[in-house]
């Protein structure tokens, strides 16, 4: 079992998402944790980032992901982002917590965290 984790913490993420008819027309913002499970040690061995997962690519995804997304749910946007880590880089699992931020009166944030495993195949 691989118990090293490479983390982006409080990426913001400015876009249109939303279920009312007002939310369609402004941008709301997005932030992501995101924990990915992958095994670190080859790359910390020879200090070679191709050996491991490059955060600030996966930050890139993420971002143009959630901008060109406009989903109507942030569980629909977990989701997608789930998918394409799993699928584009070598990890085994992820760990999402998206929140939306402001969109509560009265509330930091609301949210959702998922987690999610590669299969084995």
């Amino acid at each position: 079992m691989i118990h090293d984790i490479v983390f982006i913490e409080a990426l913001k993420v400015d876009t249109v998402i939303g279920v009312y008819d007002w939310e369609k027309k402004i941008e709301q913002t997005l932030q992501f944790d995101i924990e990915m499970r992958t095994d670190i040690k080859a790359a910390a061995q020879i200090d070679d980032l191709s050996k491991t997962v490059d955060y600030s690519v996966v930050a890139e995804d993420v971002v143009n992901l959630a901008k060109q997304n406009q989903a109507e749910l942030i569980e629909t946007v977990a989701e997608k982002v789930a998918e394409l880590i799993l699928a584009d880089y070598q990890v085994s699992s992820v760990k999402i917590t998206l929140r939306k931020l402001g969109a509560v009166p009265n509330t930091a944030s609301v949210g959702v965290i998922i987690e999610r495993t590669k299969p084995l195949y």
